[in-house]
């Protein structure tokens, strides 16, 4: 068996796999298994590609609606956008490579989740990013920044995709595991999507794409473990990318589908060959036979093991309409890709692989799948948090610079100019501004794009935080003017074999959960990314919230800056509310009391106003961390305006209360606005006026330029450090 190694206990371990695990095995395959299939096994089976500690709760989320053409299960949610279109996308996290090689671990993320949209039909049109890190004066954190970023824009900006949102955040329990999460949008015709799912016996098995390296081997079993003392030793399994490549791979894919030869096809990412061959016969419900002799290679003398478990980037596994083959293979050759027919679909339920005549694994193939374990994990449920307490004695403008001299809420250009934000011409609404916003292309349509969460919230108290994500996200499209339309979540958590960190996930899905049904709001697509430790110490509990909303038509867009004279509005009750607030955490480094409760019929009745009502509507922002007085100040610094609040309050200032919107409206929009609240029973205040050239708060009061300043230094200056030699 090509001198492969014997399967000793510590071999097992080293794979990822339990005792009991193991045990498993041996009774599914009756036999000791060999080297490769072990590798098999563990790939399949490791957390990353399986769920097995998720799968029980993610049932329970809401991810059904007319909408949705094709929800979770495929590489990504299909939702339809009307006249015959749809939009296809999903949020994946790459967060474990990210922290080993920075810019190839980022980079190699936007490339596999751009796959898993253009696999389906489509063609990507946006991409975002939603980044935590640890501290910025943490020694490592400089160099983390620097190269996920710079791998981001490497790699979409070369491929030709408008990188239009966001969010990047700072905070120690991201020290030892910096998060990644990938987000990817395309469009496709609605009756022009393409699945996963093998049929026909006797149907060729195709690879597709670049070559095949032994980069990233084992990649999927290093994502599903905590990081040690060894971490240096997993760099190999971060995979190395070629954005040229994935673009001509995309041209290549979209034109062969327009040929109708695809029977099935399915992105090699996690697990490779491995998983993407064994979710296609799964699917289907047929066998694979695989010849790895036939598998295009750029290394020497790979072994069956390798090619198996490889993660080499800008790969497609395809099943192929055999009366296809010259027309297909003509179109790869011409955009000078591999085009290997390496195996076929058997009627057999087996996974069978050969290489150099030898049979190097025999497996039931459906066992890999439906039989990966399944946990239903011990959890508790997160005590409430300690009270918050009286806070320190501050003034409004020392509050508002306490946020915005921060990295955490500064203006972020330092990270968005290094990403193409207009490739393409569609974008109608770059980052920095709220939720992105492309135009649907040869339409009068657009699609807005956003991703939220508030890790604070969800450590404090899950189910309310999770509630707060969607809520969020939800926020943000609608003040945009988008009708929300569906939401992908990407699940960061530490190590579920905690009962408390099982319980953080159990409440975040809860509330995730609860408040997608409340509004309408399916997800249809999703990761979950656990074991996000180092050395035991977990990082925040992130579940991020990916969201897509529609513009019908762009008269109806809320992207507009307020003008000198327009009122400030809110629409939503405020009560001050100041637990888990982030005045709390960035002033004074406080984490402290509940976080805020979710009124979900609040939500779904201020933002169904909001959309009724915009034309009354020069410009809204959705207010969320650093509550009003920050939402009200980056409205004014965008349309170099300043702005009095009336408020001199702290908490009425910087409390972080939900179901709020900031809205702009010169005086008669605003009195039809009141008049239009009064009759639904919506709460609605006026706040304060846009004008002059400084930022009042109350009494206090200082010049926006200095604030400005302030604003827009503060992110490049939190991690300008320099980076150490061993970084």
């Amino acid at each position: 068996m090509q001198n492969e190694p014997a399967i000793t206990d510590e071999l097992v371990a080293a794979h990822g796999l339990k005792p009991d695990e193991y045990q498993r095995i041996l009774e599914i395959i009756g036999r000791t298994p060999t080297y490769t299939e072990l590798g098999i096994f563990s790939a399949m089976w490791n957390e990353h590609c399986s769920y097995k500690s998720s799968k029980k709760w993610l049932r329970t989320l809401h991810t059904t609606g007319p909408q949705v053409i094709c929800g979770p299960g495929e590489n990504a949610g299909v939702v339809d956008i009307g006249d015959g279109q749809a939009v296809v996308f999903k949020m994946e996290s790459h967060n474990h490579p990210s922290y080993i090689e920075p810019h190839q671990g980022a980079a190699t993320g936007v490339g596999g989740i751009l796959r898993d949209v253009f696999t389906m039909g489509a063609r990507p049109v946006a991409a975002m990013d939603a980044l935590s890190f640890g501290r910025p004066e943490h020694p490592r954190t400089p160099h983390l920044v620097k190269g996920v970023v710079e791998g981001i824009g490497a790699y979409g900006n070369a491929f030709g995709v408008p990188n239009v949102g966001g969010e990047v955040r700072f905070h120690r329990a991201y020290d030892g595991n910096c998060l990644v999460n990938a987000f990817a949008a395309g469009l496709a015709d609605a009756d022009r999507i393409f699945y996963s799912a093998a049929s026909g016996v006797g149907m060729p098995v195709v690879y597709l794409g670049a070559k095949t390296g032994r980069d990233g081997v084992g990649g999927a079993t290093m994502a599903s473990a905590e990081f040690d003392d060894s971490i240096e030793d997993k760099r190999p399994t971060v995979q190395a990318g070629d954005p040229f490549t994935e673009k001509c791979l995309l041209e290549a894919c979209l034109e062969l589908m327009a040929t109708d030869a695809v029977i099935s096809i399915q992105d090699m990412g996690a697990a490779g060959l491995t998983c993407s061959a064994v979710e296609m016969g799964d699917k289907g419900g047929l066998g694979i036979r695989l010849v790895l002799d036939h598998v295009p290679q750029r290394e020497a003398a790979m072994t069956a093991y390798e090619m198996m478990l490889s993660e080499s980037q800008e790969r497609m596994l395809m099943v192929l309409k055999p009366e296809k083959e010259a027309e297909a293979r003509a179109i790869f050759e011409k955009w000078d890709l591999d085009f290997a027919i390496v195996g076929e679909t058997i009627a057999e339920d087996r996974f069978l692989i050969l290489h150099g005549n030898e049979v190097m694994a025999d497996l039931p193939l459906s066992r890999l799948s439906s039989s990966a374990p399944e946990y239903d994990r011990p959890w508790v449920e997160t005590p409430a948090p300690e009270p918050l307490g009286d806070l320190p004695e501050i003034t409004p403008v020392a509050a508002l610079k306490a946020l915005i001299g921060s990295p955490n809420y500064a203006r972020k250009a330092w990270v968005w100019e290094q990403y193409d934000t207009q490739v393409g011409g569609d974008t109608i609404r770059k980052p920095g501004l709220g939720a992105g916003v492309v135009r649907v292309h040869g339409t009068n349509k657009a699609l807005a794009f956003t991703s939220d969460v508030t890790p604070r919230y969800v450590k404090a108290n899950p189910v309310e935080g999770g509630r707060q994500a969607v809520a969020e996200a939800w926020r943000n499209l609608v003040a945009c003017g988008a009708r929300p339309l569906a939401a992908t979540d990407n699940l960061n958590f530490g190590n579920p074999e905690k009962p408390e960190i099982m319980g953080q996930f159990v409440g975040a899905i809860k509330g995730i959960g609860e408040a997608c049904r409340a509004l309408d709001f399916p997800i249809v697509s999703g990761n979950v990314s656990l074991y996000n430790e180092t050395d035991g110490q977990a990082i925040l509990p992130t579940p991020t919230i990916g969201a897509v909303g529609l513009i019908e038509t762009l008269d109806d867009l809320i992207a507009g800056v307020p003008h000198k004279g327009d009122l400030a509005l809110v629409i939503g009750a405020t009560r001050g509310h100041m637990g888990q607030s982030a005045l709390a955490a960035e002033a004074w480094g406080i984490e402290a009391g509940d976080a805020p409760p979710v009124d979900l019929a609040a939500e779904r009745a201020h933002g169904e106003f909001l959309l009724a009502h915009r034309n009354h509507i020069r410009a809204a922002s959705d207010l969320s961390d650093g509550g009003l007085a920050l939402a009200a100040f980056e409205m004014a610094e965008a349309a170099a305006i300043g702005v009095t609040l009336d408020a001199a309050d702290i908490p009425v200032l910087f409390g972080e209360d939900q179901a709020r919107y900031l809205v702009a409206a010169p005086s008669a929009d605003a009195a039809s606005l009141i008049e239009a609240a009064r009759e639904a029973g919506i709460e609605i205040a006026t706040v304060g006026r846009f004008e002059g050239d400084r930022v009042t708060l109350g009494g206090d009061s200082a010049a926006l330029a200095e604030l400005s300043a302030l604003y827009r230094s503060a992110f490049a200056g939190a991690i300008k450090g320099d980076v150490p030699d061993h970084a």
